[in-house]
């Protein structure tokens, strides 16, 4: 399996003034990609869930058979990542007294009122928690792995010639990478789930939030639920 973090992003220990920028493998997002430090790429897709105990006898070995298939034909390692969130109420609350001050009914205001009421406390005395499921597809390129060869072939400047190389040869090895986004995109559509993958903005919270984990809910930079399957 690749991991999306370094095999070296461990805690504990005492770090001195050292920035924690060092433990993260990411150098940058663009595009709707990852690019590590070590050249290779990631791209990450958001899929969704189906209920197999719900599915007839004839239906689960279908999806059983798709999945097999779809394992497979891959000729490359990939990252299935399941996160549990606690659930954050507070849009839906807010959403809700958005609508009470709408209403002119007392009789049905009062009645929202106490829903949202029973709302707040269920989620207070309870720990819900929704679940996300992630692909991470990875994508190596043959100069990654030599140190510094792309930037003996480009140059490290900041010249409009070496930009343009470093920018083309982006583009072809994303092109490479979406490749592989569309076969697992094929594949897991054969199994009845929806897949889509993030874009840029959506990227930047899925990290910010896997290192983050305690201040996640506090901290949404977009919600993610939204993010429109297909």
């Amino acid at each position: 399996m690749e991991s999306l973090h370094s095999k070296n992003l461990t805690g504990g220990g005492n770090n001195g003034g050292l920035s924690t920028q060092k433990y993260v493998d990411v150098e940058e997002i663009r595009d709707g990609v990852i690019v590590l430090k070590d050249g290779s790429l990631r791209s990450v897709l958001l899929v969704s869930s189906i209920n197999f105990d719900l599915k007839a006898t004839e239906e689960q070995d279908s999806i059983v058979s798709q999945y097999q298939n779809f394992l497979n034909s891959l000729d490359f390692p990939m990252q299935i990542i399941v996160s549990s969130r606690k659930l954050n109420i507070h849009p839906y609350l807010d959403y809700l007294r958005k609508k009470e001050t709408q209403l002119t009914n007392e009789l049905l205001s009062l009645q929202l009122a106490e829903y949202s009421n029973f709302i707040k406390n269920l989620a207070d005395v309870s720990n819900i928690m929704s679940k996300f499921f992630y692909v991470v597809i990875p994508f190596h390129p043959i100069e990654s792995v030599k140190s510094g060869l792309i930037d003996r072939l480009f140059g490290a400047g900041n010249s409009q010639l070496a930009v343009a190389k470093r920018r083309e040869l982006f583009d072809t090895y994303k092109n490479q990478l979406w490749q592989r986004v569309d076969h697992v995109s094929a594949g897991l559509s054969g199994t009845g789930v929806k897949v889509t993958p993030l874009k840029t903005e959506e990227l930047i919270e899925l990290l910010y939030n896997s290192y983050n984990p305690s201040i996640h809910n506090n901290s949404i930079i977009k919600d993610i639920g939204k993010v429109e399957l297909r």
